[in-house]
């Protein structure tokens, strides 16, 4: 049997073309990556209220964390949540790119992609001829935050929603998410998973509310609320008390509960066609700090 001597290669070992291969693509993120990750959210705290807040509660293990963490490059040039929704919080053509690979080789699971806008609309570019058409796809939205006390006096009415409450309230968070995505949420069976994602808020204290006679005419909620932001989300008035500045108080007292009384920047985005709901929180002391983008499937 002949053997034919081996000539060792001067260049970089297997390992390390294997370690360049892997850190070329989107990688799933483990706890090993906690210290670089929570570096990388603490440096954009307001458009990553959404991912920082589910990172502190529950770490980087898929199961707990409810979805994915995926990172690009070895600092993370680029990092991008995968779950309910799809989560792009930043990275350059690159890393779209390889977000987007990873995403079209799995079935989808989320129902939006949400978060800073040029990396969304990027990333929809990428997926739109597998995922698309979208339902609607929302390219400006400003997003804003309050870091000191409200500029109008909050609604003294506007208090926290009890759990006895939850089917008094249930009906507003409906036809908030209804006007708002423009699908019911407890159609096609979704009414069990849905009244338990409002009862959660409701029980963490979360949910705020204005009842008169037992109604509720004005709500909102803390969506996600992380160590030093909290995300107003589903301000809703009820359609027979518009513009007589419910609304306006109404958000002032959810943002003073966040910055007076949590020790939180309170941020929200909002549709930029929604003049009305502009104005409102620009009254309040909102200013806007950035553009998120939502692309609903």
């Amino acid at each position: 049997m002949w053997c034919v001597p081996v000539r060792r290669l001067s260049g970089p070992s297997f390992w390390q073309s294997w370690q360049v291969l892997k850190l070329a693509g989107a990688r799933l993120l483990e706890e090993r990556d906690s210290l670089l990750v929570r570096s990388v959210l603490d440096s954009a705290p307001v458009a990553a209220c959404m991912v920082a807040a589910r990172v502190e509660e529950a770490g980087l293990h898929p199961l707990r964390l409810g979805g994915e963490l995926w990172g690009y490059g070895s600092r993370l040039t680029g990092l991008c949540f995968s779950g309910v929704n799809l989560i792009p919080l930043r990275g350059g053509p690159d890393a779209i790119r390889a977000f987007a690979d990873r995403a079209l080789r799995r079935r989808r699971v989320c129902s939006s992609l949400v978060g800073p806008a040029e990396q969304v609309l990027a990333l929809w570019d990428e997926v739109a001829r597998e995922w698309g058409p979208a339902r609607e796809i929302r390219a400006d939205q400003p997003l804003m935050v309050l870091s000191e006390a409200p500029h109008v006096p909050p609604d003294p009415l506007v208090r926290t929603v009890r759990t006895d409450e939850l089917d008094r309230y249930l009906p507003a968070a409906v036809a908030m998410f209804t006007e708002e995505v423009g699908i019911d949420p407890s159609r096609d069976g979704g009414a069990a998973s849905y009244r338990a994602r409002v009862a959660d808020l409701i029980a963490s204290g979360r949910a705020f509310a204005r009842f008169e006679d037992g109604e509720v005419v004005f709500k909102a909620e803390i969506g996600a609320l992380s160590r030093t932001v909290g995300q107003i989300q589903g301000v809703w008035v009820h359609p027979d008390r518009r513009s007589t500045g419910l609304g306006t108080a109404g958000t002032a007292a959810v943002a003073d509960r966040l910055v007076r009384g949590l020790g939180r920047t309170a941020s929200l985005y909002v549709n930029d066609y929604n003049i009305a709901a502009r104005l409102a929180y620009r009254k309040v002391g909102f200013r806007q700090v950035g553009t998120f983008g939502t692309v609903l499937l």
